[in-house]
């Protein structure tokens, strides 16, 4: 399957994303304490590794799809969108899920992010990427 690298690169943000959600959720402490010989008889020890398993596995995909995105951009424009698109979607979960607060003016720079992220998609598009 042939995707657009801007596919790719969005896909890449959205995992990035879900290894943030893994990473806040990744309790070192209770994966020590999993009882592995009883590992299969206790959904305790499956919940505890599941955020490890979320962030092996976001962050590969999120590696892979950003170099797949990078083989067909500048490596300036792959990273500025990808950076933004994490950071207003980690925000958005982080308001909307963790009930962060956020003032006015934090709604206003992330549309100048989101602004930007357009901005270079048209400005690039006719620069077959």
């Amino acid at each position: 399957m042939n995707m657009s690298p801007w596919a790719y690169l969005i896909g890449a943000s959205i995992m990035e994303i879900f290894w943030m959600l893994s990473l806040k959720y990744l309790d070192m402490g209770a994966i020590k304490n999993v009882s592995w010989r009883s590992f299969w008889d206790d959904q305790a020890g499956f919940i505890a590794i599941l955020p490890l398993i979320g962030y092996i596995l976001f962050g590969l995909t999120n590696v892979y799809l950003m170099s797949l995105a990078m083989k067909h951009m500048p490596m300036s424009i792959a990273f500025g969108v990808w950076f933004g698109i994490a950071l207003v979607g980690s925000t958005l979960i982080d308001v909307l899920w963790f009930e962060s607060k956020l003032t006015a003016q934090s709604y206003i720079f992330m549309a100048l992010i989101i602004a930007g992220v357009i901005g270079l998609k048209v400005s690039t598009d006719g620069a077959n990427l």
